[in-house]
């Protein structure tokens, strides 16, 4: 497989690791958008959450709690982001979670500032919509 992070993970591409546990690692980018903008991936190729066996998926969220405030101290405030599928932004089809530190003269903007055509739904469609992600 041709993964950049099952590289690093491999140890055949050298980051700077931050943190590593039994299922995953936490390094700084090595582009990062501001400083100590920091990854979290899975050391396991896994392409989207939904494909994380139940005990990585916690393990890697445990992660990201215990890195964050060391983060967020940079700034007072962390942007986590994780793009699910290549549709929703994901460049490399391996799980990540980003850590990036983010401050108000940053120009980044919040997620809305993203997408530029706002929806408009009706009451109707906002209850299928409920009715079809409903999990409880």
């Amino acid at each position: 497989m041709d993964c950049i992070f099952c590289k690093i993970v491999s140890k055949e591409i050298p980051v700077k690791l931050l943190v590593e546990t039994e299922s995953c690692i936490g390094f700084l980018d090595a582009f990062p958008l501001t400083k100590g903008h920091a990854l979290i991936i899975p050391k396991n190729h896994y392409e989207k959450i939904q494909d994380l066996p139940v005990d990585v998926n916690n393990e890697i969220f445990s992660t990201v709690h215990r890195l964050i405030s060391k983060i967020d101290s940079l700034t007072g405030a962390t942007l986590v982001a994780v793009h699910n599928g290549k549709d929703s932004g994901q460049e490399i089809p391996h799980v990540h979670v980003h850590l990036i530190p983010r401050s108000s003269d940053d120009s980044a903007g919040a997620v809305h500032s993203m997408f530029t055509k706002k929806l408009k739904l009706s009451e109707s469609e906002i209850d299928d919509l409920c009715t079809k992600l409903r999990i409880i």
